[in-house]
C-alpha cells in the first residue's frame, strides 16, 4: 500500500519521520505542558565537551585563530569620545574546512550519522552549513543531499545563494534547489523518509553541542594569550544556534563575558514571500529569522530545537545593510582579511559598541565565514540594482529594507541599534502559553530559564498578558 503524499498527510507525520531521522526520542522530555527537559535533551547526544573537540580534530576542524583588528580598532577610537575603544578582536572560523563556524555543527551530526549506521545526510539550508555537512559527509564517507530555497517564481536566484550550491555541489553534495515558499520543508520531509538518511538538522542536540567548543575555544584562548577574559562577546544571530552553541561553550569554560545578538535589520520583509524574496541582499543573519526564532525557538525542523538564543543573550542590536557592506570592505582593505558580508554582522554591530567602552576593555565577533564569487560586495550591490533597489553614499538612518542600501559616508556613522529584550520575552511567554490555562510550578521556571529572568518576572508578565 502506498503511501498518502499530500502536503497535509506527509505534515502529519512528520514527529515520526523526524524521529526515524534523528535517531532521538524527542517525545521523552515532554512534560505534557510547556515545559520540557531542555538540558537532559542535550545531555542525550552522550558526549562531552572533550569528546567534541576530539571529535572535530577527526574533521580537522576547529582551533582556530583569534585575530586583533589593530586598525579597525584605532579607526573606531578616532570615531569616539576620549577614552573609549575597546580593542577589537575576531576568531576566524573561516579557516575551518569548509569555510565557517558550521562545520562544528556538521562534524558532531555526520560523526553521529555514521556511527548510527546512517548511508547519508540531510541538510536544509541556504548554503554555508550545506557545505560544511558535504564536506564532513565527504570526509566521513556519506552521501548528502542539501536542499536549498534558491530562486523567487522567475527562476532567479541570489547571487550568495548560487554561490554556496557550487561550494555544495563541489564538496560532493547533489543540491536540490526550490523556489521560496512553505515547499522546502515538506520536500525535506519526503526525501528523509523515502531515502531513510539522517537529519543533519541545524537545530538538533548535536548540532548545537558542536559550536560549544567555539565559546570554550575563546575563553581558552584569551586566557592563554591574553591573561584575561574578553567583556563582550558578539554573535550574528539568525536561527539561535551561534549564539546558544557559544555562549554555553563560554558558561562550561566559566567565561562571564556579556553576549550580545547581532542581525542585519530587514524590517518589513517577508522572508516566505516570492515578491521580496531577492529584495533582500542577506540570506542570514537578519531578523526575518532573529527575531521569529528568538521568540519561537520550536518551529524549525525538529520537535524542539537546541537553538534557544533568548536563554543566554544580554543585549540584541541591529544594523542595516549598508554598514555591514562597508564593514566588509573596511575589514579587507584595512586588516587584510577578505570575508563574506553576512558573518560580518557581528563585526558591524562591535565596531560601534567598541566605541562605548573603555580602551582597556575587549570586544570579541566570535565568527568569519569564506567567500567567494557571488558573496562580494559587488555582485551583490549589482544585483540589488537589478532589483530596483537604490544603492548609495549617504546616512544609515535613512535605509529602508527592500528600497535602499545606504554605504555609510563616514564610518561614524555606523551605528548598533538596540532591541527590546522584555518585548520579545513577553513575545515568547505569550507564544508559549497560548492554549495553555493551568501552568505548574515546572512551567514557571521553564519560562524563566527561557527568557533569562526569574519566576516572579514571568508571573508579572503573565498577568499583563491575560
Amino acid at each position: 500500500m502506498t503511501r498518502d503524499m499530500s502536503y497535509d498527510a506527509v505534515m502529519a507525520r512528520k514527529n515520526e519521520i523526524m524521529k526515524k531521522a534523528v535517531g532521538m526520542d524527542f517525545s521523552k522530555y515532554e512534560s505534557g505542558s510547556v515545559a520540557f527537559d531542555y538540558e537532559g535533551m542535550m545531555a542525550d547526544t552522550g558526549y562531552t565537551l572533550e569528546d567534541i573537540i576530539n571529535i572535530q580534530k577527526q574533521f580537522a576542524i576547529g582551533d582556530t585563530h583569534i585575530i586583533e583588528l589593530k586598525n579597525l580598532t584605532a579607526l573606531a577610537r578616532k570615531c569616539a569620545p576620549a577614552g573609549k575603544g575597546a580593542r577589537i578582536f575576531v576568531k576566524d572560523e573561516a579557516t575551518n574546512p569548509s569555510g565557517s563556524f558550521k562545520a562544528r555543527r556538521a562534524a558532531t551530526s555526520i560523526y553521529q550519522a555514521k556511527k548510527m549506521g546512517y548511508k547519508g545526510a540531510i541538510s536544509a539550508t541556504s548554503g554555508n552549513y550545506g557545505a560544511a555537512v558535504a564536506a564532513t559527509c565527504a570526509m566521513a564517507g556519506l552521501k548528502c543531499i542539501v536542499v536549498q530555497e534558491c530562486y523567487d517564481s522567475r527562476g532567479i536566484g541570489q547571487p550568495e545563494i548560487v554561490e554556496k550550491a557550487r561550494k555544495c555541489e563541489a564538496l560532493g553534495a547533489e543540491v536540490v534547489q526550490l523556489t521560496v515558499g512553505p515547499e522546502l520543508f515538506y520536500s525535506v520531509l519526503i526525501m528523509l523518509e523515502e531515502t531513510g538518511y539522517f537529519n543533519a538538522s541545524l537545530y538538533s542536540p548535536y548540532g548545537i553541542a558542536g559550536v560549544e567548543t567555539l565559546g570554550y575555544e575563546i575563553a581558552q584562548q584569551f586566557r592563554r594569550d591574553y591573561n584575561t577574559d574578553p567583556d563582550v562577546v558578539v554573535c550574528s544571530n539568525a536561527g539561535g544556534g551561534n549564539l546558544t552553541g557559544t555562549a554555553r561553550g563560554l558558561m562550561k569554560a566559566g567565561c562571564k563575558a556579556q553576549i550580545v545578538a547581532a542581525s542585519v535589520n530587514l524590517k518589513g520583509l517577508h522572508m516566505a514571500s516570492d515578491d521580496q524574496f531577492n529584495k533582500k541582499s542577506f540570506t542570514t543573519s537578519h531578523t526575518g529569522f532573529g527575531m521569529p526564532f528568538a521568540t519561537n525557538p520550536d518551529r524549525s525542523d525538529v520537535p524542539r530545537s537546541a537553538a534557544r538564543p533568548m536563554r543566554y543573550m544580554d543585549r540584541y542590536v541591529t544594523v542595516n545593510q549598508g554598514e555591514v557592506f562597508y564593514i566588509t570592505e573596511a575589514l579587507a582593505s584595512l586588516e587584510g582579511l577578505e570575508k563574506g558580508p553576512a558573518g560580518n554582522t557581528a563585526l558591524a554591530a562591535a565596531f560601534y559598541l567598541a566605541q562605548e567602552m573603555d580602551e582597556n576593555q575587549t570586544i570579541v565577533v566570535q565568527e568569519t565565514e569564506y567567500t567567494g564569487a557571488g558573496k562580494h560586495i559587488q555582485p551583490q550591490l549589482s544585483f540589488a540594482r537589478d532589483n530596483g533597489i537604490e544603492v548609495r553614499l549617504g546616512n544609515p538612518e535613512e535605509e529602508v529594507p527592500g528600497k535602499s542600501i545606504i554605504l555609510p559616508e563616514h564610518p561614524r556613522l555606523i551605528r548598533a541599534r538596540d532591541v527590546d529584550l522584555n518585548k520579545m520575552r513577553h513575545s515568547l511567554i505569550r507564544n508559549k502559553t497560548e492554549g495553555y490555562d493551568n501552568l505548574t510550578d515546572e512551567d514557571i521556571a521553564f519560562l524563566a530559564a527561557e527568557t533569562k529572568t526569574d519566576n516572579a518576572y514571568v508571573l508579572q508578565t503573565l498577568k499583563e498578558l491575560r
